[in-house]
């Protein structure tokens, strides 16, 4: 008679069966990089998570490195914004200079640098794409998202992460990619990314709030599941290497679609407000934050995903390193 607790008997054994496992090499840690001096401001939304001037930026960095974290993700907070987003897509912008600041510096020659691809930041509406008469315009923005990846990549991004969620942009940045001499720089793509009430921290961390109305026109519903299936597939044919799915922890029935349907990476971001929940939770001695988290992780490995983005990456790597039983 099968008796299944044999196989949990002791930590040895159960590490032994395990069927998932999350590495820190998987692990890619989210930074926000601002204009200004001597910038260090914590995110009050956010413990732990602060925005860096780039005379800052090796704080975090070096904290990065001696983690063994291999990526980040680069979001850039402008000093000026306009109707058209012009920051992101100007060779001095914040990202541009934050990128050529790391690739520069010999400390971090082996680190991943993924920049995302965004006019919310850069706006002074708030929205992703172009907007007349209220209505935020899809093919007129591609130009400008395009225009900021080969910025990008030419300032030394690694990897190029589209969030906007116009419809064609994947392809619309392949080919100016592939057109400046870029033809081995991947495409992250944000494929399945929903409207979500989770991602209110972010927005504070950013600073890229929609000056009016949502953005329930180019978002996806949440309570669409196929949808997420064709926009990973159109994605897809348009040239993405990698797919995003997010938020993470409500979503984890979407990244085990894809990583069923399709033979593509799939990355889980684990989103600000997820993470901003678990903190509070435990400042109130509510729960115990390092299971809570790692079972997230393993959830999140489970479900599908080959990598995670996460607040939580640091903390994280310190864990696995402790040799945590999950």
């Amino acid at each position: 008679m099968e008796r299944t607790r044999r196989l949990r008997t002791s930590k040895m054994i159960r590490s032994m069966v395990r069927e998932n496992h999350v590495r820190i090499e998987e692990l890619i840690y989210p930074i926000f990089v601002m204009e200004g001096e001597n910038i260090c401001h914590p995110v009050k939304s956010m413990p732990g998570i602060n925005q860096y001037s780039i005379d800052r930026l090796e704080e975090e960095l070096n904290r990065v490195v001696a983690a063994k974290i291999k990526a980040i993700l680069l979001f850039g907070i402008p000093e000026h914004k306009d109707e058209v987003g012009s920051g992101a897509y100007d060779n001095e912008g914040i990202v541009q200079r934050a990128i050529r600041f790391i690739k520069g510096n010999e400390k971090y020659k082996e680190l991943v640098v993924i920049a995302d691809v965004c006019l919310c930041e850069y706006t002074s509406h708030g929205h992703c794409g172009l907007i007349r008469d209220g209505v935020i315009l899809n093919d007129e923005t591609l130009p400008l998202l395009a225009a900021t990846a080969v910025s990008y990549a030419a300032a030394g991004a690694d990897i190029i992460a589209p969030s906007d969620m116009m419809d064609m942009r994947v392809a619309a940045i392949r080919k100016a990619l592939d057109e400046n001499g870029f033809v081995y720089i991947p495409i992250m793509a944000y494929s399945a990314k929903f409207a979500s009430a989770f991602y209110g921290p972010f927005r504070d961390a950013a600073h890229s709030a929609p000056g009016f109305g949502d953005r329930k026109t180019y978002q996806m519903d949440f309570a669409n599941g196929r949808e997420a299936m064709r926009e990973v597939e159109q994605d897809l044919l348009e040239g993405a290497d990698l797919i995003i799915a997010k938020p993470a922890m409500s979503y984890m029935d979407i990244i085990k679609d894809i990583s069923k349907q399709f033979n593509i990476p799939v990355v889980a971001y684990n989103v600000s407000g997820e993470y901003s929940m678990v903190k509070a939770a435990a400042k109130e001695g509510w729960i115990d934050e390092k299971k809570i988290v790692m079972e997230l992780m393993i959830g999140f490995k489970r479900a599908g995903a080959k990598m995670i983005i996460t607040y939580h990456a640091l903390e994280v790597a310190a864990w696995l390193r402790e040799d945590y039983d999950e």
